[in-house]
Order: structure tokens, then C-alpha cells, then sequence
């Protein structure tokens, strides 16, 4: 059994994995709902094929939602 610490490691995001919102909430550590307004803004892109409800959300598209929201720490700071 390993033991508990205060940090906890980031999961490793693979870009052919399919995720749900519920995953990508916990990856980017954010609630459902921002992940729900992220979708709904187009800014994080999903899949839906035809008679499914399920929303199906590739992990490269939730690294190219990283990469076209990096700020520089300049940016972090204003």
C-alpha cells in the first residue's frame, strides 16, 4: 500500500484515449459544470456519434484545450 501524501500526481492525459466529462473534471481538477460550459463554448471539442447520448472526449483534445490556454507566467501574474 503506498502511502498518503499531501500531493497527488497529475494523471498522464493519452492523446487516443477517449474520457468522460466526469474524467476530464477530475484531470483538470475543475467541477463538471466548467467542463459542461467548456463544451458548450467549443472550446473543449467532444464527439458524439449518431444514437448515442454519450458526449466522447479524445485526450488530444483536451491537450490542445491545455496548449490554446497556455498564458506565460507574466500572463499568470496580471
Amino acid at each position: 500500500m503506498r502511502p498518503m501524501t499531501h500531493h497527488t500526481e497529475r494523471p498522464v492525459i493519452e492523446p487516443n484515449r477517449i474520457y468522460s466529462r466526469e474524467e476530464v473534471a477530475e484531470i483538470l481538477n475543475v467541477s463538471l459544470s466548467t467542463v459542461k460550459r467548456l463544451i458548450a463554448s467549443r472550446a473543449l471539442r467532444v464527439s458524439q456519434p449518431p444514437g448515442m447520448r454519450r458526449l466522447l472526449i479524445k485526450g488530444q483534445h483536451i491537450l490542445d484545450l491545455l496548449e490554446a490556454t497556455e498564458t506565460t507566467p507574466e500572463q499568470a501574474d496580471e
